[in-house]
């Protein structure tokens, strides 16, 4: 996972972090949570991973719990910060024109960091996001594309991709979206400056991470728009 990816995902994910108070071994948010936050540790430093896991271990011994939650979150804080160092937020997702493969590689690695959905909010969608974006989605990723102009030119390609990887599509479309945006696993948001369809072929675009506090009012948004969009 690009550094980039990462500290995307570690952003969000301390941002939706459960009451720790409230911790019970059998809680599922919280195994959920922990589990998610291990494997994003372990691709920034499978040492501080070690650490983090075995201070997960032992959260369900309540005398020492409150000690291994301040190691757990301290181990995150070090990642992002460690990943801010490397991702100045400046150069983050900047291409110039020309710069066509560049942005081809970064957003095949937002798309491939997905470990549940990929939602993809483009007006001006084309076959582009088959023949080179979605190759990276893993096998058990379901897809839902939404889009304004071009749906029944996409309607051939989204059937054959369907007959082949099978029901892990959705397509909608509706004149009620300008942005393009995506959302990994519903907790990350992507801004782009321009479609899929051009992006940096000839003029400057950029490949953003929407800071977390502002992403469940985008997501909810743009869930109302895709429940009243038509469907392809």
């Amino acid at each position: 996972m690009k550094p980039e990816v990462l500290l995307a995902h570690l952003r969000a994910l301390i941002e939706r972090a459960p009451d720790f108070e409230k911790y019970a071994p059998t809680s599922n948010d919280h195994m959920i949570w922990l589990g998610q936050a291990y494997a994003l540790i372990s691709r920034w430093n499978r040492i501080e991973a070690s650490s983090f896991q075995h201070s997960s271990d032992f959260l369900p011994t309540k005398l020492t719990r409150e000690g291994h939650v301040a190691i757990i979150f301290g181990i995150i804080h070090r990642a992002i910060a460690d990943l801010e160092i490397q991702v100045p937020g400046k150069i983050t997702g900047a291409f110039s024109a020309g710069d066509v493969y560049n942005f081809f590689r970064a957003l095949n690695d937002v798309i491939a960091s997905a470990q549940k959905s990929v939602f993809v909010i483009d007006p001006y969608l084309d076959d582009t996001v088959f023949n080179y974006y979605l190759n990276s989605r893993g096998a058990s990723v379901s897809v839902r594309l939404l889009l304004t102009k071009r749906a029944e030119q996409l309607k051939p390609a989204a059937e054959k991709y369907v007959t082949q990887f099978g029901k892990v599509l959705e397509m909608r479309k509706t004149r009620a979206i300008h942005d393009r945006v995506i959302f990994i696993d519903g907790e990350v948001c992507w801004v782009l400056g321009q479609s899929l369809a051009h992006a940096a072929q000839s003029k400057p675009t950029y490949l953003l991470a929407l800071s977390p506090d502002v992403i469940s009012v985008k997501r909810d948004a743009y869930e109302e728009i895709w429940a009243n969009s038509s469907e392809i």
